[in-house]
């Protein structure tokens, strides 16, 4: 597969990723209390971090979506 995820695109893909991996475990917000926000936080942190290191992003290919110059 080649590689459909540009550099500004990778950057923020990692921010809001460490951001999300963060918030739930080091704040005390009643939102995160609850299993589902707290776990899914983390899950999607952890596969926007792996998107920004792999360059490849599943949902662009289908959609046929490329950020990144060729």
């Amino acid at each position: 597969m080649t590689a459909n995820v540009g550099t500004i695109d990778r950057i923020l893909r990692f921010i809001i990723g460490v951001v999300l991996i963060a918030l739930p475990l080091s704040t005390t917000i009643s939102l995160f209390a609850q299993p589902l926000f707290f776990y899914g936080a983390i899950i999607v942190g952890i596969v926007m971090l792996l998107v920004s290191v792999v360059r490849i992003c599943p949902l662009y290919s289908i959609f046929g979506i490329k950020t990144c110059r060729v």
